[in-house]
């Protein structure tokens, strides 16, 4: 078969009829920085945001929780706090967000029971923390050390001076905060806070917590000293120093404080807040903390898990976890009245669970061995009403 030659030709796409015609500028090379390349890079891949859930939309634990006042808690899932003789608060997710900025939720703050004395070990504080793996890049420790961007929406009746601090877990707690400030009483401000690359004391290559993103609302002498300095650079850690200057939110009843928007990244600039999938944040949730039958909140009735008798009197559920968690976690389960079913040929009814058996980082088994009744290796699925709570938690 003859073969036949295909001859091409150069052409100025200029010329073409309606062709696409192309300005060049001239870029300035000492605008490209490796940081700036390192953050293209990053916002392109989808993953800028270091923080989890900072739109506050997915909540397992709880919508609102009252009567907080001492220890740690969680407000949505991965953003928790801590609080010592500050008050009491009832936490929350809440539907108050800033206008036109695509967000549906918030964490909410509301001051049940004040405290306009601060003692010097009080404290109330929220924040996230931060396990090693997802903060190498930081290069921490190193001449190359990364600056980063922390930026949010806030809105609190209390004007003034709050405090927001990187707390560095791995290296005795050095430490870095910086000043923001509530400009206009109840109304949605944004802020954005740039702190720099640390080069001392390296980040842990693991999945312990590394890195803590704390916002302080209120704090005694102990962390707060009026005769102390912010740290406001990179160092050793001296607790009188770490939030001085903030308000005391804790004043007064009339006090709330709302944040959502939260997003930190490599760079000193804050860019345009990536609003990834629910799915996506669900799941980067769920390596932390898994409420089994989360997000279904319609149905009374779930059916959540398959199982098998062990015996005629013992019935196991095999639970898989969706995503691998970050750890061997903690199994919880609540109880109460028929809050269980086993259905092989007809229901039997439950109150609870009589124990665990092989929980790893991907499933693990709840058994109960009264209340119940069937035939040696026969399948059974289990349901749930909505009262009831089986959690697997590997939070940091």
């Amino acid at each position: 078969m003859a073969r036949t030659k295909l001859k091409l030709k150069s052409i100025a796409t200029g010329n073409l009829p309606g062709a696409i015609k192309v300005a060049t500028e001239n870029i300035n090379a000492s605008a490209i920085t490796p940081a700036k390349l390192s953050a293209t890079a990053q916002s392109s891949s989808g993953n800028k945001n270091i923080l989890i859930n900072g739109t506050m939309n997915v909540a397992q634990r709880y919508t609102s929780k009252a009567s907080v006042s001492s220890g740690d808690f969680f407000v949505v899932d991965r953003f928790g706090g801590y609080i010592n003789a500050a008050g009491t608060w009832t936490i929350s997710q809440s539907t108050d967000t800033p206008t036109g900025q695509g967000f549906g939720n918030s964490a909410k703050f509301d001051c049940t029971s004040a405290n306009g004395s601060l003692g010097s070990g009080s404290e109330l504080l929220f924040r996230q923390r931060i396990e090693g793996f997802n903060l190498q890049h930081l290069k921490k420790g190193t001449s190359s050390a990364a600056s980063t961007t922390l930026q949010f929406w806030v809105k609190s009746n209390k004007t003034g001076t709050y405090i927001c601090e990187l707390f560095d877990n791995d290296n005795s707690g050095r430490h870095i905060g910086k000043a923001y400030t509530i400009n206009s009483a109840n109304t949605w401000e944004k802020k954005t806070i740039t702190f720099v690359g640390d080069t001392t004391g390296a980040l842990d290559n693991d999945s312990g917590t590394s890195l803590t993103v704390n916002w302080w609302l209120a704090g005694g002498s102990g962390v707060s000293d009026p005769s102390g300095t912010l740290q406001t650079a990179w160092g050793t850690r001296t607790d009188a120093n770490r939030a001085v200057g903030n308000v005391n939110l804790a004043d007064s009843t009339d006090n709330e404080w709302y944040i959502t928007g939260v997003q930190f990244e490599v760079g000193d600039t804050a860019t345009e807040f990536e609003h990834e999938p629910f799915d996506r944040t669900v799941a980067k949730c769920q390596r932390y903390f898994y409420q089994v039958g989360f997000p279904d909140k319609v149905n009374s009735a779930r059916n959540v898990a398959l199982g098998y008798y062990l015996n005629g009197s013992r019935v196991d559920f095999v639970i898989h976890l969706p995503v691998t968690m970050r750890a061997q976690p903690a199994i919880s389960a609540n109880s109460g009245t028929n809050y269980y079913s086993a259905y092989t040929n007809g229901d039997d009814h439950f109150d609870g669970f009589d124990g665990i058996n092989a929980a790893t980082a991907q499933n693990f088994i709840i058994y109960r061995s009264s209340q119940v009744s069937g035939n040696y290796g026969y399948a059974v699925l289990l349901s749930k009403t909505a009262s009831a709570l089986i959690a697997a938690d590997a939070e940091l």
